[in-house]
């Protein structure tokens, strides 16, 4: 029987988003037969590697946000020579870095949204470009710290005092329309879904907080956005060098009519895993159950060792 460790956890503000992961994913491994070591990770290095001794056939990797999902956690496991699930170092790194990852986007040629990175300290004297535009951290996941600014809007200051995700912030264009999501697995894009907020846009609350949002899975878009979006997913995936699963966000420009204007946001190398997560129900919707979904992810762990 294959030992799985399941990393869940971590120091970052996702924490309490992983600890929800790693709890599913624990139930649907020992569902498809697992031997499963639930791990909860905190700052203690030393006893993570402690935990991890002898180690295990593979980790399956729960974690969310810094120290989880940007390479740091994956150099260590590659080190120690233990197959992980999901992206290695150099893919999550990249796409941690939200700047990185546009420019490798950019490169490929795929679709992104103006923005800029400016010093945090500098917010509040002057518009980094015209509103409405979009402030977010440049290295955060699960629309942590993100606002966005309309025109009149008087909350630079106060965000610009009360910033505490490092020295630089990302500022972006906001693009009106829809919000999409395509997961990847295996290099193939699994479906387009249309997220629809109850309360304004998808914020931390809206992925997380029950009723928060409805997802519509198909999207009912014009056929070419579909599409679009399927390719551009799958290309972003193989442009970072992603392996296992990935999740691809888009907004979706249609004010105009459509077809519309497809946008590239980011790409998630470690998608929230619980069992009504965006990914787990785009699997569900091709037919591979949440325990089906975690048991290929563990068959399909690798590692640069």
């Amino acid at each position: 029987m294959k030992r799985v460790a399941v990393l869940q956890g971590g120091i970052s503000a996702e924490r309490e988003v992983s600890l929800a992961s790693g709890a599913e994913v624990v139930v649907a491994l020992r569902e498809s037969g697992f031997d499963v070591l639930p791990i909860t990770v905190d700052h203690d290095l030393a006893a993570l590697l402690a935990a991890l001794s002898p180690p295990p056939d593979v980790v399956f990797n729960a974690l969310h946000g810094r120290f989880g999902e940007d390479g740091a956690i994956q150099g260590v496991l590659d080190w120690l020579g233990i197959p992980y699930t999901h992206s290695g170092v150099r893919a999550s790194a990249l796409a941690m870095d939200k700047i990185a990852a546009k420019a490798a986007f950019a490169a490929a040629g795929l679709p992104v949204a103006k923005h800029v990175l400016v010093a945090a300290e500098t917010l509040a004297r002057a518009d980094p470009m015209p509103r409405p535009f979009v402030v977010k951290p440049p290295n955060q996941g699960s629309s942590v710290g993100v606002a966005i600014i309309h025109p009149g809007d008087n909350r630079m200051a106060e965000i610009a005092r009360g910033w505490s995700f490092g020295a630089y912030a990302l500022v972006e264009e906001f693009i009106p329309g829809r919000e999409l999501t395509v997961g990847v697995l295996a290099g193939r894009p699994l479906a387009v879904t249309e997220i629809l907020p109850v309360d304004g846009f998808y914020d931390y609350e809206a992925k997380y907080a029950p009723g928060g949002s409805r997802h519509v899975i198909p999207a009912a878009l014009h056929p070419a956005a579909y599409a679009g979006a399927m390719a551009i997913a799958k290309t972003a995936h193989d442009a970072l060098g992603c392996r296992g699963a990935s999740r691809a966000d888009f907004r979706y420009d249609d004010t105009k009519g459509e077809p519309g204007r497809l946008v590239l946001l980011e790409l998630n190398t470690q998608p929230g895993l619980t069992r009504t997560s965006l990914l787990p129900e785009q699997a569900a919707h091709r037919g591979l159950s949440f325990p089906e979904l975690c048991a290929w992810m563990v068959e399909n762990a690798s590692c640069r060792a």
